[in-house]
């Protein structure tokens, strides 16, 4: 047998429980990454017990709140499209105990409709009904919901990442659940619900992505979100600041794979 042959069979035998016979793949834990350290059962099913207790040992101060973070936006905006990919996201991950990420997928909808008539879009049907997509996720999708929509922005098309970013980061929730949703009255409830939210804006918007910290924008916040929003969200929190944000070497007992 080749070299190439015996590390491929190697290599197969690793991924599977046996070589002969019927293989099945290695089970692994049902949930993604980023819920892993959301209860006990989850991390004990995905064997991260020790990694979340040291996680919850660098845990900020939960009496002080953390910083709120809300983004109006436009689905299909390429200017917020990247604002979610290369600043929103990230730095949510890194600092998702000291702050709240927010999101209203609507802002430059034209005009409300009564009743259950369509939205009209600026940027047409499609944007129209990844908005509405997005809003389901959001209502439906818990703490999956994030994730699932920085898949969809950070992909070539958003539309079409919808189901697979649902399927990869929220495992547990059917894609019907979502379709019921947009093409029910839900859809056009959390679509009637962030178009009044975004026209109560004060002051009123007037271009997306569109940011506001605890409530409040300015136009030295929005500059500085757009530039670095991973420093100005360690800066406005009043709590003591986690090692993401001072650099601080925490010796933990830290496992390695």
């Amino acid at each position: 047998m080749k070299f190439a042959t015996i590390f491929a069979t190697v290599a197969i035998c690793t991924t599977f429980h046996k070589c002969n016979g019927k293989s099945k793949p290695k089970p692994s834990c049902s949930y993604p990454p980023s819920q892993w350290c959301r209860s006990l059962e989850i991390a004990i099913e995905c064997k991260v017990q020790k990694q979340c207790l040291e996680l919850n040992a660098t845990k900020p101060n939960l009496a002080v709140p953390p910083v709120e973070v809300t983004l109006y936006y436009e689905s299909l905006c390429p200017g917020c499209r990247t604002f979610i990919s290369h600043q929103l996201y990230p730095t949510w991950t890194m600092l998702q105990d000291i702050m709240e990420v927010k999101l209203v997928p609507y802002v430059n909808t034209e005009g409300i409709p009564t009743g259950n008539a369509p939205f009209t879009c600026q940027q047409g049907e499609a944007e129209c009904d990844s908005n509405m997509i997005q809003s389901c996720i959001l209502h439906l999708a818990g703490h999956s919901a994030f994730p699932v929509i920085y898949c969809m922005e950070s992909s070539a098309d958003v539309l079409r990442a919808a189901q697979p970013c649902l399927q990869l980061h929220a495992p547990s929730m059917a894609w019907n659940d979502i379709t019921s949703c947009v093409k029910g009255e839900l859809g056009h409830k959390l679509m009637y619900e962030n178009a009044l939210t975004t026209r109560a804006l004060n002051p009123a918007h007037t271009h997306v992505p569109w940011v506001t910290f605890n409530g409040e924008y300015t136009v030295e916040l929005q500059d500085k979100a757009m530039s670095s929003l991973f420093n100005l969200v360690c800066n406005l929190y009043k709590g003591g600041k986690p090692p993401a944000c001072t650099g601080a070497l925490k010796k933990l007992d830290r496992s390695y794979c």
